[in-house]
């Protein structure tokens, strides 16, 4: 089943809205105008009575009915009304009843009793129209010296006043409802025309305009959050995209020097015969070469699978000292053969960080500072602990670092220095692998460096209470 679009669904919100509103307002209308008809001909009708009550205590109008009864029929004024008057005994003195309506069997009013809008009774005849009569004892001049009078009437003009004003009120209340659909079918279709606009631009833009953005000075307010945060997704692709880009480009560069080394020497080994000694220097070679290409593959994977949300981290409070011995032992042969030194003040901190993941990020560091620390010099490991988490830095002399690279050096496959990018083991990811490292710990990285010092600093929060 086709769903109604927006248009439609405001349209036929609206339009039902009035028509309920219409119908309710007709409903209250029609009511109040029922009723007040109502009080009007009850009203006039205990008038009759009381008139009629008057006019019996004159002794020439009891004789007027005995001689001309007509009169009082021109009294009542239609063909729907009755006036019977009886003796209490029943012997009829004068009964006008043009319409041949049934006479009602009610209970009079004494005569001495005030006649008021109570004493009116309702009926509905076969034909579903209402009939109202009342009835009262009347003194008189001459002997039984009372009578009964009874009055009635039957509705039918009332009745189609009120059956004209409900269609009247029926019609008015469709005709609003369809103008109110009609007009707003087309201010909600204008007024969306933004709407429309935005998925057009959107609906044009690929991935080789990634760098336009959703103009929001026309745009209506209730747009333009929208549009920012579509800007903002698309000002975070296109940054992912670029990064993404140079990273393949990067990539293949790195993986290409290795892969032609082994391939050049392969082919240079296939085109004569050698030695033993040859083939076994060769494979030595081809080996360290493989190893690279693993450990540049093994970092890929890893942050690729940093990367993900759902990767889990299993933390615990370790005692910095013995990981601190630990990383000495494994980076003092490497560290000896550049005349390095390692110092480590540990200063018995611990950190709430997942084992191998922090061993790993200090290694990267470490071997960064062995690899650019100034030969005879000391690469220093601090660790310093406060309340909202704590700190690990490690510092190396060594060339400075110019500050527009100390932004760029966690990005994937950076190198400050270009002349570096054919060393040995070097892949450019040990810094991004660090960044992706605190990012699953919601820590903070930072890089700073100045008179021939550069320390990497790493923040641990503190474990949760």
């Amino acid at each position: 089943m086709k769903r109604l679009s927006l248009t439609s669904r405001l349209t036929l919100s609206l339009a039902v809205l009035v028509m309920l509103v219409m119908a309710t307002v007709g409903y209250a209308l029609y009511r109040t105008l029922e009723q007040q008809l109502i009080i009007r001909d009850d009203g006039a009708l205990i008038t009759r009575v009381e008139q009629i009550r008057t006019l019996l205590l004159n002794e020439d109008v009891m004789t007027l009915i005995h001689d001309k009864p007509g009169l009082f029929a021109n009294m009542l004024g239609n063909t729907e009304s009755l006036l019977v008057l009886r003796f209490p005994d029943g012997t009829p003195l004068m009964e006008v009843n043009p319409g041949r309506s049934p006479i009602p069997r009610i209970t009079p009013v004494p005569a001495g009793a005030p006649l008021t809008l109570a004493a009116v009774h309702h009926a509905v005849t076969a034909d579903g129209i209402p009939f109202i009569s009342a009835s009262a004892l009347a003194n008189i001049s001459r002997a039984p010296y009372q009578v009964t009078i009874t009055t009635g009437r039957l509705m039918s003009e009332r009745t189609r006043t009120l059956a004209m004003y409900r269609n009247q009120i029926i019609l008015v209340a469709t005709a609003a409802t369809w103008l109110t659909a009609l007009l707003a079918w087309f201010f909600i279709r204008r007024g969306l025309t933004p709407l429309r606009r935005l998925a057009a631009e959107t609906a044009s833009m690929d991935i080789h305009y990634l760098s336009r953005r959703i103009g929001i000075t026309r745009a209506p307010s209730e747009l333009r959050q929208l549009i920012e945060a579509f800007n903002s997704m698309l000002e975070r692709l296109e940054i992912n995209f670029r990064q993404l880009s140079q990273v393949s480009a990067d990539m293949a560069h790195d993986l290409r020097t290795p892969i032609g080394i082994l391939l050049g020497q392969t082919e240079v080994a296939m085109r004569f015969k050698r030695d033993t000694d040859y083939y076994e220097n060769l494979l030595g070679s081809n080996f360290e070469e493989l190893q690279r290409l693993a450990r540049m593959i093994d970092n890929m994977l890893f942050l690729a699978r940093a990367g993900d949300a759902g990767h889990a981290i299993e933390r615990a409070a370790l005692p910095l000292t013995a990981e601190f011995g630990r990383l000495s032992d494994y980076f003092e042969g490497p560290a000896e053969e550049r005349g390095l030194t390692l110092a480590c003040e540990r200063n018995g901190a611990t950190v709430w960080a997942d084992p191998e993941l922090l061993r790993r990020a200090l290694a990267n560091l470490l071997a960064n500072a062995v690899h650019y620390a100034d030969t005879g010099t000391a690469i220093v490991l601090r660790a310093e602990q406060r309340p909202e988490g704590t700190t690990i830095s490690v510092e190396n002399a060594g060339p400075d670092i110019a500050p527009h690279h100390l932004e760029r050096l966690f990005d994937r496959f950076y190198r400050a220095d270009a002349s570096r990018a054919g060393d040995a083991g070097a892949s450019g990811l040990g810094l991004s692998i660090v960044r992706s490292i605190m990012v699953l710990h919601q820590g903070r990285w930072h890089a700073q460096s100045g008179k021939r010092r550069t320390r990497f600093s790493l923040f641990f929060p503190a474990k949760p209470a």
